[in-house]
């Protein structure tokens, strides 16, 4: 046991390392710190900037003209037509709220860094236009304005923003939050009139005054962004801004040294979702006029834009500007050639000074050759940078003359181009060497595992023979492995590489030393392959190769589970399961084929439909029916104690079944039907929704640790949990998934039976609570390695299985409708993920009970779990790219961490489901003779 425990804490630590390694790989953070300051010598065009972004605003919603021909913006409209540049902004992923407002007003894109920190706040400290402004004036939503306060330096920066308690879903109409922002900003300016040290400020130079308008989007979540309540919200934004405009110019006399922008951070799929890379997400309005801005530009060329958005809009008369944060929009500029130059000079001289922080933060050394394979060529990209930056101070005086002008824009920006990637170089310059370190460890921590299973859990021909047996002399290896990790440490230091380093690059070396000394274990494998069915090994290995590489690309592609299941289901043909058990092999395929529809129904972009709801509870309750007859018939008991278990039983799932009838037909639906009124969520509805979450695991534990009993009760009280976190089909994916379950239970002791093993036991007189008799256990088969397979499979299935969890832009607020409307991401993010996991302890109950029911050691099926998972996770650190868009960068890095976080998951997922079957908690003690 303390064997055991030792290697399970040995290989949590392992897969953590493994895991935190890919922050250090990928997700490090690409600022950069200490630049020396760069500012235009020339004037600004503006003295104050009126920033306006309507949160979740989509470009098409904006600028799409009615049928009638009119706009539901006619002020912006205007001001596209007659005074001002528009374009789109090009966001990326992950399109929400906190990143799309640090690229707005600190100029870069989402940290990755931020993927492990929290929701609201950069894990870095970062640079903003309100930092470098005299004075900052901000209204609007409490999760966005206090992060730009609090990185800003001094005490410049000032807030205003309602309470959380507003941004409700199920309020009555969410625009009043931007009513609120346009009502506080026109007291302000008011109260400025008759207040001389506020007047005395506004009236300085640098100021900004920002607008957070959260309306949009909160009715975007709630009714969609087709509804009239998004679109009539966008056209109160319009008058808001028109008036705001007007109050703006009033106060400060028209004095044309005002200039406004306004754009959206993100925007908003059909479904009323954000977060992915749809373009719908990505692709918001911009609008800029004012100071210092171009005026409208009438072409009657052909614009170079291939999306047709501009004929739909009816705005091909009219010069499109996109742009992508980074580099400065000359198009916007209405000023000077003179003034164009030295700003997008100034630019470029930003962007290199990065760039040389950078590189002097990589002491290169010529041991870094060996893994910078493309050193050279960036030895030559900077004296490339070198040769520009002369060649632009050369220009520098002379801009006057428009060739000169025009060639030192070039420069400049083809200087931007090289720092920017030489930026990436440096950025990514140990990527390489952490890479395969981490494939090395991968590549030991698997094979000793596997020699762990045949060592302990094979039945290998350890007798002596013709073959001697090899084994490395430990102290040999032992030397070995000291100047190994000599080597690897002097390097490191001359290199100055941070601690967790050492971790990476060291780890390999233990495990590696443990493969070494299981040398033996490899002999004795060869020694009893003559004894092994080497044909049905080869046609195993390849099946389950095969079925590796399936799982692999359903995280591409969903509908490969299908494919998955489809195979599944002729398993009892193929292994002459059917001659032998044909109602339960047909009740596998059926409930395969049922499961395989999940995964072909769209991830996204369904309506609710609480009726489906209804109708999941409906199943559940018909199934829990014919489940606990069957397991009444088959429960051998005395008559006398029969009757008394079964009083005790049916109180507890009766209490159980009722619960779920009332939390089908009535909580959802009527929580559904209240929201549509907009009459708030029920109290009583928030009560029973909030007790069921807390009961769910708490009920299991006060029924028989009865096989069938116990998980009767666990896939009853999960699936109430459930149903109220569901809005439509994937409601009925637990009932289909648990009978399937079910069946692989029973299909199971059938192939154990055609195996002929001895000493069967029958599933009714299992006892979870029950010590495991271990002489009974048995050596690994291998028709283990498919059930090992299987669980895999089933995890893999109940993670992509339902859309609504396969995709972060499938999120839908409604989801979460009956415990709360008020927006919390903590709270909504945690009720997902607890629907998440409720499939996954389903299919780890299930398998639990099969490796009692097989009577395995459930280390030796974990073990071989933990290989096929740490094959997919080795696959995908191959498949991480730093190519291409963000979203594929991104969704490549995500399955990695998928996996591995899959991997330690089940680790402690198992101790969970363990308790959930064999616990027992009992609120009185009858006098009893059964558990």
């Amino acid at each position: 046991m303390i064997l055991m425990m030792t290697f399970l804490l040995v290989g949590l630590l392992v897969h953590v390392v493994f895991f935190l390694s890919i922050f250090d790989i990928y997700f490090t953070s690409p600022l950069v710190h200490g630049m020396t300051p760069q500012a235009t010598p020339m004037a600004p065009p503006a003295s104050r900037l009126v920033l306006v972004v309507a949160d979740g605003l989509r470009a098409d919603s904006l600028f799409t003209l009615l049928p009638n021909g009119s706009s539901r913006a006619p002020y912006l409209r205007s001001v596209i037509e007659e005074k001002g540049t528009w374009g789109v902004s090009h966001t990326r992923v992950p399109t929400e709220s906190r990143p799309g407002h640090v690229a707005l007003i600190a100029g870069f894109y989402e940290d990755v860094s931020a993927i492990a920190k929290g929701w609201k706040e950069n894990p870095v400290e970062f640079d903003s236009v309100f930092n470098e402004t005299r004075n900052t004036w901000c209204w609007g939503s409490p999760d966005i304005l206090p992060m730009f306060a609090k990185g800003a330096s001094g005490d410049h920066v000032y807030t205003h923003t309602y309470p959380a308690e507003e941004e409700d879903f199920a309020s009555t109409d969410a625009s009043r939050l931007d009513t609120w922002v346009f009502t506080q900003v026109k007291s302000f300016f008011q109260s400025a009139k008759s207040n001389s040290s506020l007047r005395a400020n506004l009236l300085e130079d640098e100021n900004v005054f920002f607008l957070h308008l959260l309306g949009i989007d909160t009715n975007g979540h709630a009714h969609r962004p087709m509804s009239q309540e998004y679109l009539n919200n966008i056209g109160l934004v319009d008058t808001g801004v028109a008036e705001l405009v007007s109050m703006v110019e009033d106060f400060f006399g028209h004095d044309g040294r005002t200039a406004y922008v306004f754009t959206s951070d993100h925007g908003m799929t059909n479904w009323g979702s954000h977060g992915a890379g749809h373009p719908s997400e990505t692709l918001t309005p911009l609008v800029a006029w004012g100071a210092g801005v171009n005026y409208a530009h009438k072409v009657t060329e052909v614009q170079p834009y291939k999306d047709g958005f501009l004929q739909d809009w009816k705005l091909e008369h009219l010069r499109r500007v996109d742009v992508n944060q980074g580099v400065l929009p000359l198009l916007y500029l209405n000023n000077s050639d003179h003034f164009k130059a030295e700003s997008i000079y100034t630019n470029a001289i930003q962007v290199l000074e990065q760039y040389k922080i950078k590189m002097s933060q990589k002491k290169e050394t010529t041991l870094s050759f060996l893994f910078t394979p493309y050193h050279f060529f960036f030895v030559t990209l900077h004296s490339l940078l070198i040769r520009l930056l002369q060649d632009i101070f050369d220009l520098v005086q002379p801009v006057h003359f428009p060739s000169s002008v025009s060639c030192q824009i070039s420069l400049c920006r083809s200087l931007i181009a090289h720092a920017l990637e030489g930026l990436l170089y440096y950025h990514t310059y140990d990527r390489f060497f952490l890479g395969c370190s981490v494939v090395l460890g991968f590549v030991g921590w698997t094979s000793y595992v596997v020699l762990v299973i045949l060592k302990t859990h094979a039945n290998l021909n350890r007798r002596p023979g013709l073959l001697k047996q090899v084994r490395i002399p430990s102290h040999a290896l032992a030397r070995l492995c000291v100047c190994v990790t000599v080597v690897i440490t002097g390097f490191l230091l001359i290199q100055r590489s941070p601690v967790t380093y050492y971790v990476y690059c060291l780890l390999p070396v233990p495990l590696w030393y443990s493969v070494l000394k299981e040398s033996g274990t490899l002999t004795d494998l060869i020694r009893s392959a003559p004894s092994l069915p080497l044909w049905k090994c080869f046609g195993y290995f390849v099946l389950v190769s095969f079925g590796i590489e399936l799982l692999v690309v359903s995280f591409f592609h969903r509908a490969m589970l299908t494919v998955g299941l489809v195979v599944l289901s002729v398993w009892p043909f193929l292994s002459g399961l059917f001659d032998k058990a044909k109602f339960r092999s047909l009740s596998w395929c059926v409930g395969c084929l049922c499961l395989a529809a999940f995964p072909l129904m769209p991830v996204v972009g369904r309506e609710p439909n609480i009726h489906l709801v209804t109708c999941a509870g409906l199943l559940t309750l018909f199934t829990s029916a014919c489940y606990l007859w069957s397991s009444r018939r088959r429960t051998t008991l005395h008559l006398s104690d029969r009757q008394q278990f079964f009083t005790q039983v049916a109180l507890i799932h009766i209490m159980l079944c009722v619960c779920v009838c009332v939390l089908c037909a009535y909580v959802p639906s009527l929580t559904h039907s209240s929201l549509q009124q907009k009459q708030g969520l029920p109290l009583f509805n928030q009560i029973i929704s909030w007790t069921t979450l807390a009961s769910s695991m708490l009920v299991p534990l006060l029924s028989s640790t009865r096989l069938f009993h116990r998980l009767l009760s666990i896939f009853l009280s999960l699936t109430a949990t459930y149903l109220l976190l569901s809005t439509g089909s994937e409601a009925l994916f637990p009932p289909v998934l648990s009978w399937l379950m079910f069946v692989w239970i029973n299909i199971e002791q059938e192939a154990m039976l055609a195996q002929g093993v001895s000493g069967r036991q029958e599933l009714a007189t299992i006892d979870f609570s029950a010590n495991i008799d271990i002489t009974k256990i048995r050596q690994l088969k291998l028709d283990d390695i498919r059930r090992s397979y299987f669980f895999v499979f089933f995890i893999i299935t109940a993670f992509f299985g339902t859309g609504n969890i396969a995709s972060i832009n499938s999120f839908d607020p409604a989801s979460v409708y009956c415990f709360l409307t008020i927006f919390n991401p903590f709270i909504m993010g945690g009720l997902m993920m607890w629907k998440v996991i409720i499939p996954f302890i389903i299919v780890m109950c299930t398998f639990e009970t099969i490796q009692v029911a097989t009577q395995l050691s459930s280390r030796s099926l974990f073990l071989i779990v933990l290989v096929i998972s740490d094959l997919m996770a080795l696959h995908f650190f191959f498949l991480v790219q730093d190519y291409g868009s963000w979203l594929d960068i991104g969704t490549s890095i995500s399955h990695y961490v998928i996996v591995m976080s899959m991997t330690i998951f089940l680790m402690l997922l198992s101790v969970v489901t363990h308790i959930l079957t064999s616990q027992r908690l009992f609120l009185w003690r009858p006098k009893m003779h059964f558990p």
